[in-house]
């Protein structure tokens, strides 16, 4: 496919770019800043007309697109005064989802957020491990970004039937060099924010692939995150101190996630293979 990735130049752009030209896409970065090349356009997404201009053709770089991976952002809380990261990002996901619409791509896969699900959990979550199944729950203006734009994405889609819209809920995205700081086990508060959950960028790009070759048409959501925790303590023990009157209502292994994946292994084939474990 020929692939337009927004914040290529991130954390976890920078990986999905890389994995899928080597899966043999045709891929064209977007973002603010990068290396000048024949595959990357500086382009300001908070500016509707330069989403256009560079979804159309921008020179030689390309002659249009199949799909689109939308992952920049202010990718987390706190790093802006939360009205910047509120009209950043609501404003770069719609002009890219907008345009993507009007140009005629069908085709999106987009990084939504585990903390939709109620991060920082300072409230409990209703249950554990965590799905897809109930309503969001943000809890940051950061989040409630994220919420709003599942919500537009709903719209869109009902309003294009052919349009497929895909939102990936990434945990906390690791390269292999912060495994270093692996495990957490000092004190299981410090990471209970997120129920000691993690994603390899590896892992979050496979699950962008996954989404682009299988997702149907219409609007569908998708926890993405490892198979383990980001701890060797074993999680009823984590729990019974952390959650004691959180209701355990699905399968609980002794260091599997918490953030359950069941729904995108059983819909997009998505399959962790990175563990800190394995860095060690």
């Amino acid at each position: 496919m020929r692939i337009a990735v927004t914040g290529s130049s991130g954390k976890l752009g920078s990986v999905v770019a890389r994995e899928l030209r080597a899966a043999g896409h045709r891929v064209v970065g977007f973002d603010r800043v990068g290396a000048r090349d024949r595959d990357f356009v500086q382009v300001d997404l908070t500016d509707y007309g330069q989403v256009v201009d560079a979804l159309t053709a921008v020179g030689d770089t390309h002659d249009g697109f199949d799909a689109l991976v939308h992952l920049a952002a202010t990718p987390a809380p706190g790093l802006a005064p939360d009205v910047a990261t509120f009209h950043n990002n609501i404003a770069t996901t719609f002009n890219v989802f907008w345009a993507a619409t009007r140009i005629g791509i069908d085709r999106i896969v987009y990084a939504s957020s585990e903390t939709v699900l109620g991060l920082p959990f300072d409230v409990p979550p209703p249950y554990v491990p965590v799905d897809e199944e109930y309503p969001a729950r943000p809890e940051s203006v950061y989040s409630l970004v994220k919420h709003l734009e599942e919500q537009l994405a709903i719209e869109l889609v009902r309003w294009n039937p052919t349009l497929s819209i895909t939102a990936l809920r990434f945990s906390n995205v690791m390269w292999p060099e912060d495994y270093a700081a692996f495990p957490y086990d000092a004190d299981p508060r410090d990471r209970k924010w997120n129920l000691w959950g993690y994603i390899d960028a590896r892992d979050g790009a496979q699950a962008v692939a996954r989404a682009l070759e299988t997702a149907p048409a219409g609007f569908d959501r998708f926890i993405i995150a490892a198979a383990d925790t980001v701890t060797t303590r074993p999680n009823a023990e984590l729990l019974a101190e952390v959650f004691p009157d959180v209701p355990v209502t699905g399968e609980v292994g002794e260091n599997t996630t918490l953030l359950s994946i069941d729904k995108a292994r059983r819909l997009l084939g998505y399959e962790p293979a990175h563990s800190w474990r394995d860095e060690k």
